[in-house]
């Protein structure tokens, strides 16, 4: 089997393996396969460490690992999606649930160790709670870019760019508490909750930059029980993206304190900075390593781009390692029924990989 075949095999039994954030059993079974490719690799077992309940998966890269590469085995879509959409490949287009986001960084990684001259020296986490804000696992990604000081996030690339700087992200969920009343007998004994939601849901937006690029966005909204009774609770969610810290922390400062505009309606506000920015500094000196290994390998130019989503990248850079994010192949539609990837561009970015991970453990 060539190297192309191979890794067209693995992404089939990545992707055919369900892993929804939160499925123990779909995400063990991924490990486990994982574990089967880089272990006899890497030379040293995967050591799975628990934070939670959640299960991440981990080598070490032994006492002094030059570069740690970093990506999430879990997917967005629910289990039973595979029934309806099975792993595909269409001459060089591959799909599936997972495939972009972000499996085919997976088998990058595995495809890539198993080319360099140093492959126990090189550190690899593969989290399993990133799609859901990487509560249990933000720690541990934070040790071991300690570490280890260099990072490389197999994240998808943004069409082939290599992505230097993240907007960071802040997650709230504000909650409103009223009365409850007859809509139809006695409304006015009550305090609507929904109306209280609804200044607010209009309000928020305002409290965005356009000029910094900070974004404030209502996103999920829930009130009330039943069309004749006046809500007695209602929520919001919100999402919240800046380029700068200080932004993150205007807008928190802003979030913590609002407050009711309707007279018996109390608002708790939860949640907060989730992922600091990834500033363009963090990548500079990874960006120039990509850049000759590229040009090393005879490949097209590379180019990089500043992108508007979070990743565990952000917490790397946060913590001061070198990050260097989007090393994934080119494809698109992540999170969608019609997430695609390049295969080509996976063979493309193992040789990537591997060049730059030869250059790093020398």
């Amino acid at each position: 089997m060539n190297a192309r075949d191979r890794a067209v095999a693995r992404l089939d039994e990545l992707v055919s393996i369900e892993t929804p954030t939160g499925d123990a059993e779909g995400l063990a079974a991924a490990q486990a396969v994982v574990r089967s490719w880089l272990d006899p690799v890497i030379g040293e077992p995967g050591v799975v460490e628990v934070v939670d309940g959640v299960r991440h998966l981990l080598w070490r890269g032994g006492d002094a690992p030059k570069v740690l590469l970093l990506g999430h085995l879990d997917t967005v879509f629910p289990k039973g999606t595979t029934a309806d959409r099975p792993f595909r490949l269409d001459e060089d287009r591959a799909t599936g649930p997972g495939v972009f986001d972000m499996k085919a960084g997976v088998v990058i990684i595995a495809d890539a160790l198993e080319r360099i001259a140093r492959p126990g020296e090189v550190a690899v986490l593969l989290t399993s709670d990133e799609e859901t804000g990487s509560l249990t696992s933000r720690a541990l990604i934070e040790r071991e870019a300690r570490r280890t000081g260099n990072v490389l996030v197999l994240e998808p690339s943004l069409d082939g760019a290599l992505k230097i700087a993240r907007r960071g992200g802040s997650i709230y969920r504000i909650a409103f508490t009223g009365r409850a009343a007859h809509a139809g007998l006695e409304p006015w004994k009550g305090r609507s909750a929904l109306a209280e939601l609804a200044h607010h849901v209009l309000a928020l937006p305002d409290l965005a930059d356009d000029e910094a690029g900070t974004t404030v966005s209502p996103t999920v909204a829930q009130a009330g029980t039943v069309t004749n009774v006046i809500p007695e609770h209602a929520e919001v969610r919100v999402d919240v993206r800046a380029w700068t810290l200080g932004e993150l922390e205007r807008v928190d400062e802003r979030m913590q304190g609002l407050g009711a505009h309707t007279e018996g309606v109390t608002v708790d506000v939860t949640g907060g900075i989730n992922r600091p920015p990834m500033e363009e500094r963090v990548s500079a000196e990874l960006l120039e390593c990509a850049r000759r290994a590229a040009a090393r390998l005879q490949h097209p130019a590379i180019e990089a781009v500043s992108a508007g989503g979070a990743s565990d990248g952000n917490f790397t850079a946060a913590v001061g390692a070198r990050t260097l994010d989007g090393l994934g192949p080119r494809g698109a539609g992540a999170h969608a029924d019609h997430e695609w990837v390049s295969v080509d561009s996976m063979m493309e970015r193992i040789e990537l990989l591997a060049g730059m991970l030869d250059e790093l453990t020398r």
